[in-house]
């Protein structure tokens, strides 16, 4: 399909990857791997046509077609969802509209028995049946399924791209070119702005495309699922084997220990051989047998070891002052857009040094809510700043907002102020921006260099509490994993937005899960949060979330109105009983916590013991009431 053969590219007299190849089969699901700024998205844009290399030969099949989905998109404006979806069928447009022409000349013309006249009709015939065989009478209902399974309602098809989020336009973009049948597709991180159930879609779609693609992604589970081969830059070099991600890297681990013990090995033969040269020199009778063992010495083939990129960036949040023992307290908080209800009746206190995440499907609030803490939308009900708090926020587009005119330095040197100014170049070398580095501009920078340009930026300002929004996005996974270890050190209070269960396992002991624009607390980490939903990983949450809604819906059909009217009434019982729990939940735990502290105090004071028993009592009823409606449910 595709030949690349000895390709070269530099940037600014250095070398990202030089004399490379490789070669592009049918049915090969490639896992592009790397540090950021390794040069993965160069490699797709070269491949993709979209910029030059220094040198080398890329050769490609005759009338091979090359999808590329890029991580900077482009829209024209006025487009709905649907017209932009459509542009993927650009040979289809043209028929329909040739077809068009033709009608409009056939039902104006009186000239029935004129050469011209038949003409019309036989070109007429002609498109139709070409129209037929390329898929115009399907494309449509082809174009809906698509867009639904990333995550489109029916109503979003009539609405303009500009109303929609960066991320949401990626998702049609995605779409036009899954439409496409392309023979090879070229992804650049694919899954970044996707919640489950649509990165659970695109796997199935990808494991079932004909033909090939080339993926960059710093998804493990993603990487996993998808490829069967893996191709790592690293300093300038490539690292090709026919295993998915965490094959790769164990085997490259390995192969990596056998060429030290290996090169070990031959240099103690070096050494001995070097010592007998010398030994032998100096001896007239000897030194034929010197000659030979240096002409031996110079034909040994050297074992070189595989370079490894060890450099990972240095984070350290340092909390600016210690804030009071309540950080954030939200009463009745609701959000809506329009019509859309996003978040109804949240309440929540947090903590000093609370670590919490929010996990939950796109859509369920979660961004939301972090916005409405940070002050940066309106919204209904109360929400109250402790004393003392500073908030650090990191949103999912932090990126977006750095201006690419500027170089890293000067993004930098602008934020900075007299305390911090001198501090910038250390900084930036801390987040692996050294020496010319820091010369670049930001708009050349890969979308993993830019998040760790913003993550710095973000340092320049105090904070004590820290809200983040989809961090990891664009990282590579050495960067995520020094993330990880800096937040978990953190000793202030941090809020996290993330899908990503391998960064969450041990970073959060609390998690907030967003479902039916509600929030429900698992006091406890993600594994923890996991187990109690009896599911195995995120994924598996969102996709029985989905599954259950099917079900619902095609027993539904099946049921009687008098069915559906006893099962909304058992649902409707169950949610207020569930609402119940958890007020006396919380009830106790306030009660527990009053006793803790001061038992003697507390547990004279009038009827606080016949209280406490009797609230333990209603729960426990309420208990049982909960898992009899549970029962009758399922039945």
């Amino acid at each position: 399909m595709l030949n690349i053969h000895n390709l070269s590219v530099s940037f600014q007299g250095e070398y990202l990857f030089k004399e490379i190849s490789f070669r592009l089969g049918a049915g090969d699901r490639v896992g592009l791997i790397g540090k950021n700024g390794a040069g993965k998205s160069t490699l797709l844009k070269i491949i993709a046509g979209e910029q030059e290399y220094d040198s080398g030969q890329i050769a490609k099949e005759k009338d091979i077609k090359i999808g590329f989905l890029k991580q900077d998109l482009e829209f024209e404006k006025g487009r709905t969802v649907l017209e932009e979806a459509y542009q993927a069928f650009e040979e289809i447009k043209k028929l329909e509209n040739r077809m068009s022409e033709i009608n409009e000349q056939l039902a104006t013309r009186t000239d029935y028995e004129s050469e011209g006249y038949n003409q019309l009709i036989e070109d007429l015939s002609e498109i139709t049946h070409q129209y037929e065989i390329i898929g115009g009478y399907n494309y449509k209902g082809e174009t809906e399924k698509v867009l639904q399974g990333l995550g489109f309602e029916r109503e979003d098809f009539s609405k303009l791209t500009e109303t929609f989020s960066g991320g949401w336009r990626m998702r049609i973009e995605l779409a036009k070119l899954l439409l496409q049948k392309n023979d090879i597709l070229l992804l650049d991180e694919p899954t970044n702005h996707l919640d489950i159930e649509s990165i659970l879609w695109l796997e199935s779609f990808l494991n079932n495309y004909p033909g090939s693609v080339m993926l960059v992604s710093h998804d493990k589970m993603f990487l996993d699922n998808v490829t069967n081969r893996s191709i790592e830059i690293s300093l300038g070099n490539i690292y090709d084997y026919r295993k998915p991600y965490s094959e790769f890297i164990e085997f490259r681990k390995e192969l990596r220990e056998q060429q030290l013990a290996a090169q070990k090995n031959q240099q103690k033969e070096i050494e001995q051989t070097e010592k007998l040269i010398d030994k032998f020199r100096a001896k007239a009778t000897k030194a034929s047998m010197a000659q030979s063992l240096m002409k031996k010495l110079d034909k040994i083939d050297r074992i070189e070891v595989d370079e490894d990129d060890n450099a990972v960036m240095s984070v350290n949040f340092p909390v600016s002052v210690n804030p009071g023992k309540v950080v954030i307290e939200a009463e009745h908080v609701e959000k809506s857009y329009g019509d859309k209800k996003v978040l109804r009746d949240v309440n929540l206190l947090i903590e000093r040094q609370s670590k919490i995440a929010f996990v939950g499907q796109n859509g369920q609030g979660k961004t939301t809510l972090a916005k409405i803490i940070v002050g940066e939308i309106p919204h209904d009900g109360k929400l109250k700043l402790g004393h003392n708090v500073q908030i650090g926020y990191f949103a999912q587009n932090q990126s977006d907002y750095l201006n690419g005119e500027k170089t890293v330095l000067q993004t930098m040197e602008d934020a900075a102020n007299e305390s911090n100014r001198t501090k910038v170049r250390d900084m930036l070398g801390a987040f692996l921006f050294r020496g010319d580095e820091v010369e670049k501009k930001v708009k050349v920078l890969s979308g993993g260099e830019r998040n760790r340009l913003a993550l710095c930026k973000m340092l320049l300002e105090p904070f004590n509490v820290l809200v983040m929004d989809e961090p990891t996005n664009h990282l590579d996974i050495k960067s995520k994993n020094v993330l990880k270890e800096a937040l978990r050190n953190f000793e202030g209070t941090l809020l996290l937005v993330s899908h990503d269960r391998d960064f969450l396992q041990g970073l959060t002991e609390t998690i907030y899960e967003f479902r039916n624009h509600k929030i429900r607390e698992y006091l406890g980490d993600i594994d923890y949060y996991l187990e109690q939903r009896k599911l195995q990983d995120m994924r598996q949450v969102e996709k029985a979330d989905k599954k259950t809604t099917v079900k619902d819906k095609s027993s539904a059909k099946k049921t009687s109105f008098e069915d559906q009217k006893d099962l909304k009434r058992l649902k409707n019982r169950l949610s207020k009983t569930e609402a119940k729990i958890t007020k006396l939940e919380k009830e106790l735990k306030a009660k527990d916590k009053e006793l803790a502290q001061n038992y003697q105090a507390v547990a004279t004071k009038p009827d606080f013991l016949s209280n406490y028993n009797k609230t333990k009592k209603k729960l426990e009823n309420l208990m049982e009431e909960w898992e009899e409606l549970q029962l009758q449910l399922e039945q």
